[in-house]
């Protein structure tokens, strides 16, 4: 009989903090062998199930207007947009911000707490790094699109026009691009490097010709020797390191777009920790967002459990009490300097034309994750997942009230105005979420969503309560000294 069939609610739970028992990341009955089967077997079914087909038709859909609405602004012009003096950045950079946030989860799951030897990352770290890669595609779409005239995009790179300039390197629209290039860049070479094993699996496993050799080409002639394990262990520790500084370099120089010109409201050296605590906490609200329902169709409760569920929350609210910290800064510095076009800014933010996307923001991002404190409501899957989703919708909307709010009360009162999006802005929001949730869709039916090799490292079968047994990425450098020795 098996442990669900006894009690199918406890034997989920792994929330509990014994400290003299330590917490199975992995529960039920599972072995190395079920492990592979659940999850190869998501990639193996000959046709998706009718959720997932359902998923894929909405998001696909989603994603032709993303594409029609970039169609007819490239054909129009920016003037479909709400853009208007003095607001000239809208829905784009609030887009591109809240994106590239949320691309900072992955990186972090995968680096930060790889390095820091966090066991429990290793069943979601594969997802949320695909997310990652997704969120940054969906980011680099909007500055592109915002310069009207996308045949000249190639101006924000590095080289020189056709009339022989070089762009402003003293701007920090310039360091956007190498920053997000360069994160892009690492956290796609990180997630391909830590998929490798895997799809040496699924390779290995294949019932046809096609699939043995696509999946052939993607593992690159992986045969899990000793050598290649210790070169896959050092190339994964190598990227981590680099992955890691680019978790907080990214953010911060997003944040200074804003924090380097003189507009009241943006003209602050908080920003960048507070754009980096920021971005982790949407990150990980995305991921738990996309996690749960993830987990519950394709059965997979017993690898991403309860604890994980359970860590990420307190992630959020730590996260979320920053964020909140750092909103009560900013109200404190513009009271403090005596500067009146910073107090101003500061109070028509709260009190203002624009107070109900203020008011939205802190409920959302302050008030709604101190509900994490109660444990009880933080394992409850449902109200998680609503939190998550209600979390993003907050940090969207601090995005807004950044870049609007200030943009629309400057310095010379006979301009001020009101913001309003059009239908092609908001339409252009939603169409980037179809893209990104195209793009995750057909990751989760033809990758492997977990990290086979990794959970398997830290299963009681692993024996790292044995001496001498270590788990993946403890490996590194090892075996070339034996080799050497014999």
């Amino acid at each position: 009989m098996s442990a669900a069939a006894v009690d199918p609610v406890s034997y989920l739970d792994n929330t509990s903090d014994d400290p003299t028992v330590r917490a199975r990341l992995v529960v039920g009955d599972n072995d190395f062998h079920s492990v592979t089967e659940t999850v190869c077997g998501i990639i193996e079914q000959p046709k998706p199930p009718k959720f997932w087909w359902a998923a894929f038709a909405a998001a696909s859909s989603l994603t032709l207007v993303l594409f029609a609405c970039i169609g007819y602004l490239v054909t129009t012009g920016v003037g479909v947009w709400g853009l208007q003096i003095p607001v000239g950045w809208g829905y784009a950079i609030v887009n591109f911000v809240f994106w590239v946030g949320i691309g900072h989860a992955g990186t972090l799951i995968s680096a930060i707490l790889f390095l820091l030897r966090q066991q429990w990352r290793t069943s979601i770290n594969r997802f949320a790094e695909a997310m990652t890669i997704f969120a940054v595609v969906c980011a680099g779409i909007f500055p592109g699109i915002h310069v009207g005239r996308i045949w000249v995009a190639y101006w924000l790179f590095p080289i020189p026009n056709q009339m022989s300039m070089w762009p402003n390197f003293r701007s920090p629209l310039l360091w956007d691009v190498f920053a997000v290039g360069t994160y892009a860049t690492v956290s796609l070479l990180f997630w391909y490097m830590g998929m490798i094993p895997d799809l040496a699996t699924i390779r290995d496993r294949a019932t046809t010709k096609l699939r043995f050799y696509i999946y052939g080409v993607l593992s690159l002639g992986w045969r899990s020797s000793n050598r290649h394990w210790h070169r896959f262990e050092f190339a994964y520790l190598l990227l981590a390191s680099l992955a890691t500084p680019l978790v907080l370099s990214v953010h911060s120089v997003v944040s200074f777009d804003f924090a380097v010109s003189i507009m009241p409201g943006w003209h602050t050296t908080i920003f960048p920790p507070y754009f980096v605590a920021g971005a982790i906490f949407s990150g990980f609200a995305m991921v738990v967002s996309l996690i749960v329902p993830t987990r519950k169709f394709f059965g997979l409760e017993e690898i991403i459990t309860a604890r994980h569920l359970e860590n990420m929350a307190k992630i959020m609210l730590a996260t979320g009490m920053m964020v909140g910290f750092a909103y009560s800064t900013e109200f404190f510095m513009a009271w403090y300097s005596g500067n009146v076009y910073e107090a101003f800014t500061f109070l028509n933010r709260a009190f203002g034309p624009y107070a109900w996307a203020y008011w939205t923001m802190v409920t959302c991002n302050v008030l709604v994750p101190q509900i994490f404190w109660v444990r009880k409501l933080r394992n409850n899957t449902l109200i998680l997942w609503v939190a998550s989703i209600l979390i993003n919708v907050g940090m969207w909307f601090e995005r807004f009230v950044i870049v609007v709010s200030s943009l629309s009360r400057d310095y010379v009162p006979t301009s001020w105005g009101y913001y309003r999006p059009t239908a092609i802005d908001v339409l252009t929001f939603i169409g980037s979420f179809g893209l990104f949730l195209t793009l995750f869709l057909l990751f989760v039916r033809f990758l492997p969503m977990v990290g086979m090799a990794e959970v398997k490292g830290v299963m009681p079968q692993a024996h790292l309560d044995h001496p001498g047994h270590r788990g993946h990425g403890d490996y590194h450098g090892d075996i070339a000294v034996r080799e050497v020795d014999l």
